[in-house]
């Protein structure tokens, strides 16, 4: 059961942050699966039906449907699904346009949805939301124009609706009778731009524009004609990607650059403005704007209360693939990961962030906490092992050109005394941790190729490194030569030791799962892992009752370790599972995934 999907939306699907009328939850796509979350207590709820990542979201006037269209592969045709919002399940399923839909909305009387389809499809799509079909369509832009981006509804009016894109704007009516939607150019002068959003009041009477450019465009809808465009000087930088109309007639802009603004909507003329943690994604007010949520690229939701105009962090999560998770010993309450720039610590139950350790442009591949607690060790691809303290994220130790090509793998021994390291060149080395200092112990080398995984014994005078060669070796830590071999037709991505350590299991690109004799290097038993893609985490149980695997097929198993049957199956990943752990305790599994989710699962055989 999962309980927890730990992540903001990361932050490209423009729009893809909406504040549901009920005032009290907020919707947001990861992957391809929709989260609803609730503000108050924030449980989760998660709506599973698309088959791929989610591309564009939208919800109706009243709340009743949520409509969400996805990306597919070429020459295959994009669902959209509309959700029925109380009984949290598909109401209806539409599949026309090809490759990914671009944008969708309601009509203001929720009779009709409007889709747009992406650059392979250019088409415009009305559809009947009670009858579930579709009334008719067209293409988006004329052959001279550039591709449509985005849609809009008229606030009053189910017949009238607007396209635009890059140097494209169109206002469409319907003509029902005769199942036509007919288009209008909007006269915009000598004005070339590219459209990202569009922002209709209530009283339809202007409609406003955000370009690429910086600038945001005033359009008359009646008369459909360019009636001001600014600021003149002052742009918005990297564009603007949301706009949002308050009662008050304010404009609230969010831009490439990370400034969410608000200014008059007759000069453009900026009154507040406040630098957030990368590029302003999606804006969504709450009830009549007492409070605004913002999301960002960076995958961060601010709230900002309308009178103070200060940000609040209300949620966070990596922004990039996850690559490593790792717990303290003998404790659940923390954990950390690690990824394309950063590491981090969560609190467990609450879900919050504690402390984010920060080293640009470079990627953390492994990384865990010695059993002292004093120390968080990490393995980096540009090479070096850096240790920092868990508690403020300062730098103690950094050991430079530890592995030439980027290190992959690494682990503590259980004096906190020592740190074994693998690298993309396939060495193994044996680190002696001083006060302030490191000393290089021992090399091995025999692997070929990238070492994945490193366990060590509980004694600490052995440990088994994976390699993608194809061989598993289990190496003497006080001779530091190798005492067994395994070997398969595989790239080896995982190995634990069972937990009285007289086997161990593996896994990797081939599927299976093998069970090996720690003695002598013997096979003992294969298991279909998964029916489709290599696994990438294994973790074992304290009482080695149980196993848990997930990879590239996406869903996380449990097996039970003697009978090699799975007991549970946990569906919830839309991206590649990179590590999965138990907590110590036996209450939780930790999965993380390479579209930069973190999910928290119930584990099924609580001690």
């Amino acid at each position: 059961k999962c309980l927890w999907f730990f992540s903001k939306e990361n932050g490209h699907v423009l729009s893809g942050l909406q504040a549901h009328p009920d005032r009290e939850h907020l919707i947001y796509p990861l992957g391809c699966t929709l989260i609803i979350k609730h503000l108050k207590s924030g449980k989760q709820g998660f709506l599973h039906g698309h088959t791929n990542n989610i591309s564009c979201l939208t919800v109706s006037k009243s709340g009743r449907y949520i409509a969400s269209g996805q990306v597919t592969f070429m020459g295959f045709k994009a669902d959209v699904i509309i959700w029925d919002y109380t009984k949290r399940e598909i109401y209806a399923q539409f599949t026309l346009h090809k490759a990914k839909v671009e944008a969708l909305v309601f009509s203001p009387n929720e009779k009709y949805l409007l889709t747009l389809g992406g650059q392979d499809d250019g088409s415009i799509v009305l559809w009947n939301v009670e009858k579930k079909e579709a009334i008719c369509g067209s293409p988006a832009s004329a052959h001279s124009a550039g591709h449509c981006l985005t849609v809009g509804y008229s606030s009053h009016s189910d017949n009238i609706f607007i396209s635009a894109g890059n140097r494209t704007l169109r206002v469409w009516e319907l003509d029902l009778p005769n199942r036509k939607i007919r288009p209008t150019e909007c006269q915009t002068g000598q004005l070339k731009r590219i459209i990202k959003c569009i922002e209709i009041p209530e009283d339809d009477s202007f409609f406003y524009c955000g370009t690429t450019s910086g600038d945001i465009m005033k359009v008359n809808l009646k008369s459909r004609l360019l009636s001001s465009c600014g600021p003149v000087k002052q742009k918005f930088s990297k564009g603007v990607n949301a706009l949002k109309m308050l009662k008050t007639g304010d404009l609230l802009v969010g831009s490439g650059d990370g400034a969410f603004s608000l200014c008059s909507s007759n000069n453009f003329k900026i009154i507040k403005r406040v630098e957030l943690e990368g590029g302003v994604s999606s804006v969504a007010l709450r009830g009549e704007g007492q409070q605004v949520f913002v999301g960002t690229d960076a995958a961060q939701i601010y709230c900002f209360g309308y009178t103070d105009f200060k940000p609040e962090l209300i949620s966070t999560n990596h922004s990039s693939a996850v690559w490593d998770t790792a717990f303290p010993h003998g404790s659940s309450e923390l954990f950390a990961t690690c990824s394309q720039d950063d590491i981090r610590v969560w609190h467990t139950e609450s879900c919050k962030e504690l402390l984010r350790i920060k080293v640009p442009n470079m990627t953390c591949n492994a990384l865990g906490l010695t059993q002292d607690g004093h120390s968080i060790y990490s393995a980096w691809n540009d090479g070096k092992i850096r240790v920092f303290t868990p508690e403020s994220g300062r730098l103690k130790l950094i050991i430079h050109n530890a592995h030439s090509m980027g290190v992959t793998a690494i682990v503590s021994s259980g004096d906190s005394k020592r740190l074994i390291s693998g690298g993309g060149e396939g060495q193994v080395r044996v680190w002696d941790i001083l006060q302030d200092s490191y000393k290089l112990v021992a090399t091995m080398k025999e692997h070929k190729a990238s070492v994945n995984a490193i366990k060590i014994k509980s004694n600490n005078q052995e440990c088994v490194t994976a390699s993608s060669d194809g061989a598993c070796i289990i190496w003497d830590l006080l001779r530091f030569v190798r005492n067994q071999m395994v070997l398969a037709n595989t790239l080896f991505r995982t190995v634990c030791y069972h937990p009285e350590e007289y086997q161990i299991i593996t896994s990797g690109t081939d599927r299976k799962i093998g069970y090996w004799e720690v003695y002598d290097g013997s096979a003992i038993r294969e298991l279909e892992g998964s029916l489709t893609g290599a696994i990438n985490g294994m973790d074992i149980s304290q009482e080695g009752g149980h196993f848990v695997t997930g990879g590239d097929e996406k869903l996380i198993k449990v097996w039970h370790y003697f009978d090699g049957d799975v007991t549970h199956v946990g569906v919830g990943h839309s991206g590649s599972i990179s590590s999965v752990r138990i907590c110590p305790n036996n209450r939780f599994i930790i999965s993380t995934s390479t579209d930069g989710a973190i999910l928290i699962w119930r584990y099924p055989h609580s001690s």
